[in-house]
């Protein structure tokens, strides 16, 4: 007979969105100042486990909409043993527009979010105008927005979303095969290298000068 395995008590790292005060002070979320990061659609936390340990002295909130995922991100950070890792189950439009203060946070990941390929449902796309108008505002001026999708169409568009706000400048050319040129590490992009499937990046560098 199977062992059943005990369950990881995530207290501390799980929250769901509705239970969190808006806007969040990040000190006392956290129990430092380290600057933070935030990772939209973290999925099961491949990446969220990842830059925590590689970053000790940042700090990582990763927002996922399915709240199955986000308890198994939890389970995933608890398990690594990382402090400075947190998961919310929810809506990171919202959570950008009513719990991050303008201004606080060091990077905004987008990793291969869901394409929504119908084009009735193209406007549930994380990347859209209003995503990309909040991106700019609470994001610190020097800070960055990182995305990447294995959907060129996507990245096309959210790209020319993204070049066309004044918040925004380029920061490297990385527009073809990205994952080698940053060797990120999510669960799409190690799946995608074994595949030899290609899939594109851009960062962004968020500049001063825009109304926040």
């Amino acid at each position: 007979m199977p062992r059943r395995r005990s369950p990881v008590d995530t207290t501390g790292t799980f929250f769901l969105l509705d239970q969190l005060q808006p806007p969040l002070d990040w000190a006392a979320f956290f129990g430092n100042d380290g600057p933070v990061e935030v990772e939209v659609g973290p999925g099961k936390g491949v990446y969220l486990a990842f830059a925590g340990a590689e970053q000790p002295g940042s700090n990582f909130v990763g927002v996922e909409l399915a709240r199955k995922y986000a308890g198994l991100a939890a389970q995933r950070v608890v398990k690594a043993g990382l402090g400075n890792v947190r998961v919310v189950a929810g809506d990171a439009q919202k959570f950008l527009d009513e719990f991050v203060p303008e201004r606080s946070i060091a990077v905004l990941h987008v990793y291969f979010p869901d394409p929504w390929w119908k084009k009735r449902h193209r406007k549930r796309r994380v990347v859209n105008e209003r995503f990309v108008d909040r991106a700019s505002k609470v994001v610190k001026v020097g800070g960055e927005l990182r995305l990447m999708t294995d959907v060129e169409e996507y990245f096309r568009e959210s790209v020319d979303l993204i070049t066309a706000h004044p918040g925004f400048e380029p920061i490297d050319e990385s527009r073809v095969e990205a994952g080698d040129a940053w060797q990120i590490q999510t669960n799409f992009a190690n799946k995608f290298r074994v595949e030899g499937r290609p899939f594109f990046g851009e960062r962004y560098r968020v500049l001063a000068g825009v109304e926040a």
